[in-house]
């Protein structure tokens, strides 16, 4: 029956059918589908197809997250293997690199539309939740709260953990185009008020947080904080976050090695 699964799944790559996936989206499904051959990367990947499929927004952006990440990660020459689901809170990804391991936790906050193509957004309902007038200090407290809040399902791991969030665009992008011009932001401020709570969830080791859609202010000061990396891409590159941060835990109980942390720095 598993078998037959990863058979449909396979063969619905190719499928012309209403929610289609995106070239990027098959090549990366199929390299990591290829290089990741034990049983429960496998049936994880099935199920991210039938996310990536569905009609729950919030699942469909996580798929993306999960799916963009273990790629970058495979480029920067980690070994991955996707989790098994379970019922317990547990991380998504097992990660080696030469003798080290760690652990990935990857999650979404959703905000006004998605940022898939129109193909794939045409069926998919309308949220809820929708926060108008979000300022930039709305959001840095979000994300300081989904910090906290993933940071209790981590905390039975013996080994360096990290936490990748990831903040899709509010207001959609059509055919590589946005029709929102994103929330400011103070850069510093986030990275300051994620430090300062990070030594009270030793657990994580760092957190990486991809923002698709926000314009960062200018820098008040050129104070820089020795634990955070941030970099930062013109509007016009519509296909990667517009700001990507690595924000190291100074108190984690199990740091991160410098190799980890140099192979993180590359995916910036």
């Amino acid at each position: 029956m598993r078998h037959a699964r990863l058979a449909r799944a396979e063969r619905s790559l190719g499928a012309d059918r209403p929610l289609r996936l995106t070239r990027e989206l098959e090549a990366q499904w199929t390299a990591l589908h290829r290089l990741c051959t034990d049983r429960g990367s496998r049936t994880r990947l099935v199920r991210l197809i039938d996310r990536l499929t569905g009609n729950d927004r919030g699942a469909q952006e996580s798929a993306l997250a999960e799916l963009e990440l273990a790629t970058l990660l495979v480029r920067a020459g980690v070994s991955v293997r996707f989790l098994p689901e379970s019922q317990s809170r547990t991380a998504d990804l097992e990660c080696c690199l030469e003798q080290d391991r760690f652990f990935v936790e990857v999650t979404a906050m959703i905000g006004a539309t998605s940022r898939l193509p129109l193909d794939m957004t045409t069926r998919v309902r309308q949220m809820d939740d929708v926060e108008d007038g979000e300022d930039g200090c709305a959001l840095i407290n979000r994300l300081v709260a989904r910090v906290s809040q993933k940071a209790r399902q981590l905390v039975n791991y013996c080994a360096p953990v990290l936490l990748a969030i990831t903040v899709p665009h509010r207001d959609g992008q059509r055919d590589g185009l946005r029709n929102g011009v994103g929330e400011e932001l103070d850069l510093k401020q986030l990275a300051s008020a994620v430090t300062l709570m990070l030594p009270l969830v030793s657990q994580v080791s760092a957190v990486l947080l991809s923002l698709w859609e926000v314009r960062p202010l200018p820098a008040r000061s050129g104070v820089r904080l020795a634990n955070v990396q941030v970099v930062q891409r013109p509007p016009q590159q519509t296909a990667y976050p517009r700001v990507r941060l690595l924000i190291l835990n100074p108190a984690a109980g199990y740091p991160l090695s410098p190799p980890e942390i140099k192979a993180l720095r590359g995916l910036l």
